[in-house]
């Protein structure tokens, strides 16, 4: 039977939950998969969480079409999706718009398998969905499975703070304890509608939770933190999406700012209008090619119909050679370092060659080559050294007309035949340098190809002669020698081929890839314009000799007209030495694959000052990779360009700035720097791979395609596989475009406009901005047991471990044709490995070093597989970790990855298990030695004895040989082991407990934890709890109590020259006349007069000070010091106020937020011993003591906070903060409250009173400008940025604190003791609330030239202005300094995190406050008290005038109000 929900009426739950629905939540939840939403900023490793929110009411046409939506009848078609019985219901608005967000997840993350949490229709009890989506299921289809799920969930509804203990039991069982500091997630996504609240729920996982989102009402107000606000509607009242009918819209998503920016989610609350109006159009659509795309996205997206300057040729990069040569022939082109065999410093010895002389010797070259009957286009294959010949073959082919190819030498015989035989080229020209060709090579030239021509040893002399080898004749090119200085006159268009490169087949066999002239200068200008390239450039020759990069090293400085600097073989290879090069060579422009950039970086101490640019391309470039470069090189810009050898060069860019300019800017970046936009005339087409008629939306993973004038013609000899590769564009059918070149001289050569596209294989997503982040390959999506694997995604990863410097994972097959994968990776030089002596016969060579070397790093192994369970589902944990002194590097720069070694896995995994074997040496019952001889079975690779400890699925088990694993325990036991047994008891030690515990008729078995607790020393964090312990013995047994007076009282205050201690004094003096005979107060001076004149100035500066006070002798200075013993008072004053006295405020205290706690022990915590002592002689008094929230600053206290509907009470006995305690002023605060309930328990009347952050005056706004409050508030206004934080501030004004204070104090010996504190606590806390948000948006409110931005970019932006203004010589007090600045360690760590504090529950305050008729006062700050504190600011000087007059106007502040700008002051008085 159903509701009116939809849904089947749960069960109501009483007591405990039936085994049976815990069951099904076990099997339900497990192997979940782990959702990665598409973040903007790097997720830090430990849990943090600034909450943010976003709103967006549904358009009227978007709220009808949700209607229609949900009014669809669908006609019985067919569903791969099993339906509970009874589930006739019309899917609600509720599951529409649920299922509208999880097609959303499904599309921005290509996940099929997902769980959100959500909301019982009626009750408002959390709800786990796991939800299961295909791309080819039609939305309405996915929103009735939704319907059903949550069925289901309510059939089995089991309170979720239950569930969550389960599965913590059975990962416990399975996967041991969890590394501190890290958070299990069961979801990711939370959906809300507004039934009810959902506030526990809410605090209890907000910090797992990435986002929510909430539909309710256009009116509702929602918390970013707690949801909607708790409705007043009565309970059994359905929401109105539950309804068959339903209101107006708005949806709102609650995010943590640390992973998302604010722009992606306005995003995605656009994204998911565009996907409800889609889907009220076709409900059948499938939800794979449903249109999402938001009209906004087409602003910053690339149009497929833009024109890209087809015809934009930029003429052939040998004009320019010859252009120069003819302005500048004796400006230096090349220079080459040589090599010594001394090894002296790099570039001690250089070789040089000017345009004039590279002109002319590659004019010899190309005249030979056609004199040799070498025809347009034919290829000239160049067998290659690094150098200046290298320079002149190259040039000197294109001269001809003719396509150059390089060969490496270094490449096997083998691989350079097969290059031979793709190119098949009709002339060859062999550098000096390169070598003698092979033998076997040498035979292959003369059996498969008809060369025209062979210069055999090409060398350009220091002399500047050019010699290409004898022969019977002489040198092959004495004939052309008279040429040099005649140019060949051939004329290059856009499309003809220059270069011929390699790239790898799917075959084995290389495909050679044509590019054309168009490429190599076409989109130099734009570069020289983008990048400052000039002619006083400094290039280097770097990349691979046979990789096409190398056109990049050599081209672009021809191109400028700039110098191109070429090292030694031993420059590079010696570690250290290349930067060492470089910084000699006054280098400024280098192109690098991330591979040479880390040769670089090893070992390398030389700065690279000169270096301006670092273009990167060729593989993945990681933060870490270039955090190296900016160590050696501070002022380098480092840009990573994204290119195939398809599109003949790198064609978009993303700039990282120099670290001297913004060093911040890596901070906000995540682990892989992204592909970025496209170059001018290129674009990044980022493709649906459900609906290719359509471009993807922003964070949409789809199939990367390349549209530009400049891609490279095609395969050689291979036109089917082009044209599968080479698209012309379907996405602009009918784009006409006009050919203006044709009929000049260059048309010649020339195809017309072609507007084509490149097919990477790369997957990617566009971001906010349009630019393009890639996310692995379309190939790397593998399966493995059925599940879905992303290599890119284990790297990524695995890169993040502190141990690891480079590292690459593979699938390799074992001996047995199953797949596995590999990680393969290079410890980092501090990684030490363990010298093992080991009874395991391992084979000689190669393959036993390998070996060896796994048993060598078994821990460090273990370390990253434990590592990397944190962070992947199991089934992405690779089952091989293979150690390497060094990755291989094919002659391109990139890892050889065919030349990664793959060992025996059989013996790799025992190698990985002998340490752990070899610590077990107890005998084995016979129930493990069965299990043990199963498992030696299906998993061959097994140390012997078999490890008791590990699990199945560590040693390479997986959920089918669990399965084979349970049926032959069935077989061998007798036993009917459940097929779930082996992921609750995954070791060989528990899964024998368990099954023997069924086998004697026990069923329903728990799993042991494993006993992990050591012993720990106490750290210097806990410190302050034991010294607690150690003060508190020192405590009299028992104390004198204070009986109320019946006269006025005599009241001693410390701290009354400070901020808040001036307004103590007034309050007892002014407000408490009739309660208050005189007031002692305890000053810091050398004298009795100067004390009195201190105290005087402190209070007149804030305007307190009353003469008459004085002159009626009602108050008066004893000298005294907080930090020596007896509170530094002589002998004869603390006798006089030992028998005086009836009321200590102990107000005074150290304040230092730097401090630890050994330095503000006296001051804070034995001045509070001295005051209990000086409180138990002579007269009994009672001791009021001013604490601080600062004492409750705990992670624990902010989860209680979170998941308590009270608060932190005022009964409660700060157990929760005996440790985690962060600064040593909130541990001084703490040590001196537990010292004062011990001895309130003891028989002392004493209260304590917790403010919170103490600010200005109400009325006059007075105020403290050494305040971080205040100091964040100038900070920004600098800044012209305030950031978006949504944390409430427990601001009390500080005329409210006193009031409370002086109460207290007065109220301590009549006031009930509390059986947990003794001590009575009053909380001061602020009434209203107010929010950063409107605390700083107040600076706009009041014309302030200020934006709000996230806070990531405000704390990135601080901290380039304060690392400037440090550069620039400022100390941090000078006037351009940014108030900050002495905060900086606190503001940069994370200051929505940091200043989160736990919500406080006032009860005593309050009736305090009741029974002292002074409640209706002003308790909190509000924007307008906001304002009338800037005011103050302003006047005083701290602030300088808003700038803006349209703006609302600042208050004006009362008339005699103090104008005097002062500190804090010193609190240890």
């Amino acid at each position: 039977m159903a509701t009116d929900t939809g849904v089947p009426r749960s069960r109501p739950v009483h007591g405990f939950p039936s085994q049976d629905d815990l069951g099904y939540w076990s099997q339900q939840l497990r192997n979940l998969p782990r959702l990665a939403l598409p973040l903007d900023y790097p997720r830090p490793p430990t849990t943090r969480v600034v909450h943010a929110l976003k709103s967006y009411v549904l358009p009227p046409p978007t709220c009808r079409a949700l209607a229609r939506l949900s009014l669809y009848e669908d006609e019985e078609l067919s569903s791969r999706f099993e339906e509970p019985r009874g589930m006739d219901e019309q899917p609600r608005a509720c599951h529409l718009l649920l299922a509208a967000l999880v097609v959303l997840i499904h599309r921005y993350t290509g996940d099929t398998d997902m769980v959100v949490a959500s909301n019982h229709p009626n009750s408002g009890e959390a709800l786990l969905l796991r939800i299961k989506i295909e791309p080819g299921d039609a939305f309405w289809q996915v929103a009735k499975h939704v319907q059903a799920v949550e069925a289901e969930a309510i059939r089995h509804l089991v309170p979720y703070d239950e569930i969550a203990k389960r599965l913590e039991s059975d990962r416990l069982a399975q996967e041991g304890p969890a590394v501190p500091g890290t958070s299990q997630s069961l979801f990711r996504v939370r959906f809300f509608d507004e039934t009810t609240s959902m506030e526990r729920f809410m605090q209890q996982t907000n910090a797992t939770t990435d986002l929510s989102m909430f539909v309710t009402g256009p009116e509702a107000s929602v918390n970013a933190e707690a949801g909607p606000a708790q409705s007043r509607a009565p309970k059994h009242l359905h929401s109105a999406f539950r309804a068959p009918t339903h209101a107006e819209v708005a949806v709102h998503i609650s995010y943590n700012a640390i992973l998302f920016s604010g722009r992606r989610i306005e995003g995605i609350l656009h994204q998911f209008e565009q996907l409800i109006n889609s889907a009220a159009k076709n409900p059948m659509a499938p939800v794979g090619q449903i249109h999402i795309r938001a009209q906004a996205e087409a602003d910053i997206l690339p149009d497929p119909r833009k024109d890209l300057d087809w015809c934009g040729y930029r003429g052939p990069i040998t004009s320019y050679l010859e252009r120069h040569a003819k302005s500048f022939p004796d400006r230096r082109c090349l220079v080459e370092s040589v090599s010594t065999d001394d090894m002296m410093p790099p570039a001690s010895r250089v070789r040089t060659v000017t345009f004039g002389e590279l002109d002319r010797t590659s004019n010899v070259v190309a005249h030979h080559l056609l004199q040799s009957g070498v025809q347009r286009g034919e290829v000239v294959t160049v067998y290659a050294h690094r150098g200046v010949d290298l320079v002149v073959a190259v040039l000197g082919v294109l001269k001809a007309g003719a396509t150059f190819s390089v060969i490496d030498p270094s490449y096997p015989p083998s691989r350079q035949n097969i290059y031979l035989q793709v190119a098949r080229p009709r002339a060859l020209v062999v550098l000096r340098k390169a070598g003698t060709i092979h033998e076997q090579v040498r035979r292959c030239i003369q059996e498969e190809l008809e060369l025209r021509t062979e210069i055999p040893a090409l060398e350009l002399r220091s002399d500047g002669a050019l010699l290409g080898g004898s022969t019977d004749k002489g040198d092959v090119l004495d004939k052309v020698q008279v040429l040099a200085s005649e140019p060949t006159g051939i004329v290059l268009g856009p499309d003809s081929i220059a270069t011929l490169s390699f790239t790898s087949g799917s075959t084995g066999i290389p495909k050679g890839v044509q590019g054309r002239h168009y490429s190599l200068t076409h989109f130099f200008p734009w570069m020289g314009e983008r990048f400052g390239l000039s002619e006083k450039d400094r290039f280097t020759m770097l990349s691979g000799i046979a990789h096409d990069p190398i056109q990049r090293d050599i081209f672009t400085p021809i191109f400028f007209g700039a110098e191109l600097h070429i090292p030694t073989a031993e420059d590079i290879g010696t570690p250290g030495r290349l930067a060492a090069w470089m910084a000699t060579s006054k280098a400024t422009v280098t192109h690098l694959t991330p591979a040479m950039g880390q040769l670089l970086s090893a070992q390398a101490t030389t700065p690279i000052d000169t270096l301006r640019n670092a273009f990167f391309v060729g593989d993945i470039l990681t933060k870490r990779d270039c955090t190296r470069l900016q160590a050696l090189a501070q002022n380098v810009r480092i840009i990573n360009m994204y290119g195939t050898t398809e599109t003949q060069r790198a064609v978009s860019y993303f700039a990282i700035p120099p670290a001297s300019q913004e060093p911040a800017f890596l901070q906000r970046q995540k682990d892989i720097m992204p592909a970025g936009q496209g170059m001018i005339d290129v674009q990044l087409l980022v493709v649906n791979r459900n609906a290719r008629q359509e471009t993807c939306a922003v964070g949409e993973i789809g199939e990367i395609y390349v549209r530009s004038g400049g891609l490279s013609e095609g395969y050689l000899g291979q036109p089917d596989v082009t044209a599968e590769k080479f698209l012309n564009n379907w996405l602009a059918t009918g784009l006409e475009i006009p050919d203006t070149l044709r009929g000049t001289p260059e048309g010649q050569f020339w195809k017309g406009p072609r507007d084509r596209m490149y097919r990477t294989g790369d997957l990617g997503r566009y971001l906010p901005d349009g630019t393009v982040e890639c996310t692995g390959r379309a190939d790397d999506q593998i399966k493995i047991r059925g599940f879905r694997i992303e290599l890119g995604e284990i790297d990524t990863h695995l890169s993040r471990h502190p141990s690891v410097r480079e590292n690459v994972t593979l699938v390799r097959r074992d001996k047995d044709e199953e797949k596995v994968l590999v990680s393969y990776f290079v410890p980092t030089d501090d990684s030490t490995p363990e010298e093992r002596e080991d009874d395991i016969s391992l084979p000689a060579g190669p393959s036993g070093d390998l070996l060896r070397r796994i048993r060598q790093y078994n821990r460090l192994i273990k370390d990253i597989r434990d590592s990397l369970k944190l962070k992947l589902p199991s089934y992405s944990v690779p089952t091989l970790f293979v150690p390497l002194a060094r990755m291989p590097l094919n002659p391109n720069g990139k890892v050889d990855k065919p030349a990664l070694p793959f060992p025996d896995t059989v013996l790799a995994q025992r190698m990985a298990q002998v340490s752990n074997a070899q610590a077990e040496t107890r005998e084995l019952s016979a129930t493990e030695r069965a299990i043990a001889e199963v498992w030696k079975q299906l998993l061959p690779g097994l140390a012997d004895p078999v490890p008791l400890d590990e699990s199945f699925f560590d040693l390479g088990g997986h959920s089918i040989l669990a399965t084979r694993l349970v049926f032959q325990l069935r077989q061998k036991l007798g036993v009917h082991v459940p097929l779930g047994l082996v992921f609750d008891a995954p070791t060989i030690a528990q899964l024998a407990a368990a099954t023997e515990k069924i086998s004697s008729g026990g069923t329903d078995f728990l799993v042991a934890a494993p006993d992990t607790a050591k012993e720990n020393a106490l750290s210097g964090d806990l410190d302050y709890a034991k010294d607690a312990q150690v003060l508190e013995s020192e405590l009299p047994a028992s104390f004198m109590r204070a009986t109320p007076a019946g006269e006025p009282r005599v009241v001693l205050l410390t701290g009354a020259t400070g901020f808040l201690g001036a307004y103590v004094l007034a309050d007892l003096l002014d407000k408490r006349r009739n309660l208050v005979q005189k007031v002692y107060v305890h000053v810091r001076a050398n004298d009795a007069g100067s004390a009195q004149r201190r105290l005087r100035d402190a209070l007149a500066g804030r305007g307190l000070w009353r003469e008459a006070w004085e002159q009626e002798g009602r108050v008066q200075a004893v000298v005294g010091d907080l930090s020596k013993p007896h509170l530094g008072l002589n002998d004869a004053d603390w006798a006089h106020l030992a028998k005086e006295v009836h009321v200590i405020v102990h107000n005074g205290a150290l304040v230092h937020w730097v401090y630890p706690y050994s330095k503000l022990r006296a001051a804070n915590v034995l001045s509070t011993m001295a005051v209990m002592r000086l409180a138990n002689e002579g007269r009994p008094k009672s001791v009021a003591f001013v604490s601080s929230t600062s004492a409750l600053d705990t992670e624990y206290y902010i989860r209680f906070s979170d998941t308590s509907a009270q608060g932190v009470l005022e009964s409660d006995s700060l157990d929760g903060s005996a440790s985690d305690l962060k600064s040593g002023y909130g541990q001084s605060k703490w040590v001196a409250e537990r010292l004062l309930m011990a001895a309130a328990s003891r028989g002392l009347a004493a209260v304590i009173i917790r403010p919170g952050y103490v600010v200005g005056d109400s009325k006059t706004a007075v105020t403290n400008t050494d305040d971080f409050l205040f100091r964040l508030i100038k900070g920004s206004a600098q800044l012209g940025l305030i950031p978006d934080m949504n944390n409430t501030i427990n601001m009390v004004p500080v005329d409210h604190v006193a009031r409370v204070t002086s109460l207290a104090g007065l109220a301590a010996i009549q006031w009930p003791e509390n059986h947990q504190t003794h001590a009575a606590v009053f909380h001061v806390t602020s009434h209203p609330t107010i929010r950063y948000n409107e605390f700083l948006g107040a600076l706009i409110e009041y014309g302030w030239n200020v934006r709000p931005v996230e806070y990531l970019e405000w704390r990135t932006a601080l901290e380039n202005h304060v690392l400037a203004s440090a550069a620039a010589g400022n100390t941090g007090l000078d006037a351009d300094s940014n108030a900050l600045f002495p905060l900086l360690h606190f503001v940069l760590d994370d200051l929505p995190t940091s200043t989160k504090s736990p919500e406080l529950n006032d009860a005593n305050t309050t009736k305090l406050l009741t029974e002292a008729h002074e409640l209706d006062v002003v308790r909190g700050v509000d924007v307008p008290l906001v304002g009338l504190y800037l005011s103050w600011l302003v006047a005083v000087g701290f602030l300088p005038p808003p700038a803006s007059k349209s703006a609302r106007t600042l208050p004006a502040l009362p008339e005699g109000a103090a104008r005097q700008a002062m500190g804090r002051g010193s609190a240890a008085v």
